[in-house]
């Protein structure tokens, strides 16, 4: 049931999809005022998938690939409804709905394999550990959406030619702070997480090993992750500036994550 529950989900999200490669057209205009609705239905669809299969494996089953690929596009979605709430605005959507689709299109129809774990006190802390890194990274994807929307409106207003959705993007000033308040918002969960992570390797392995790709991927990350705090927060970086930065750290946490298919001590394999 879990595997339905997810692939409705995608069916809801395919919905927002369209509408994300629609935003340019009159299309893009009519399916804004399905999209969320349709967005919401598959959080709460894939919110249901992602309990099932906990009451049925544990807490630590989601660390398996499956579910933590909908388990980060769930996150995701619930800091846009977030931002949503706050401005009303469905914008980052046009950057955000493609992204939720791809993870839960993954989850749904791939493989299942199952990140290597051990009994014992060591699972409180992997959960701990999956749920804080993916909401930071859910608040670090959020942060590159309203980064490329920066540029893109900035680029509008230079050139003062703008047609369907560029006309409904809010002012650069909103942009840029759903941006920054982002960044602020995940980087804690990001550290937290990371700390989690150290207590888990330390616990099971005796030590952390640094130069593990994994760990030293991480690390880089975390450290671009609070350049671009500081720069926004201190050296009042804002703009495109911020924009290049968000864009790095999304690289980063790009090929942080695909470390996990050949790190020693945290890989995913086959089940």
């Amino acid at each position: 049931m879990p595997i339905l529950w997810l692939r409705v989900a995608l069916g809801c999200y395919a919905v927002g999809l369209l509408y994300a490669l629609l935003a340019l057209t009159q299309r893009g205009y009519l399916l804004n005022r399905i999209a969320l609705p349709a967005m919401s239905l598959g959080m709460a669809f894939q919110f249901v998938s992602l309990t099932e299969s906990v009451l049925v494996g544990g807490p630590v089953t989601i660390t398996s690939v499956h579910n933590s690929e909908s388990f980060l596009a769930l996150l995701i979605m619930a800091a846009f409804m977030l931002v949503y709430l706050v401005y009303r605005t469905t914008s980052p959507g046009i950057v955000v709905f493609p992204l939720v689709f791809l993870l839960t299109f993954v989850s749904a129809t791939g493989q299942q394999p199952f990140l290597l774990t051990s009994p014992g006190l060591r699972r409180g802390w992997l959960v701990a550990h999956i749920a804080l890194i993916f909401t930071g990274y859910a608040a670090l994807f959020l942060s590159f959406a309203a980064s490329l929307l920066y540029l893109v409106q900035e680029h509008s207003l230079k050139s003062k030619k703008s047609s369907g959705i560029l006309l409904r993007l809010p002012a650069l000033e909103m942009i840029d702070e759903i941006g920054y308040r982002s960044l602020l918002l995940g980087f804690p969960f990001m550290t937290l997480g990371l700390i989690a992570g150290s207590i888990v390797a330390q616990t099971t392995y005796g030590h952390v090993n640094l130069l593990d790709p994994k760990i030293f991927l991480s690390l880089l990350m975390w450290a671009v992750y609070m350049v671009m705090v500081f720069t926004r927060w201190n050296a009042g970086w804002r703009g495109r500036r911020a924009a290049y930065l968000a864009a790095g750290a999304v690289l980063a946490a790009v090929i942080a994550w695909s470390a996990n298919y050949f790190s020693a001590i945290h890989r995913f394999v086959q089940s």
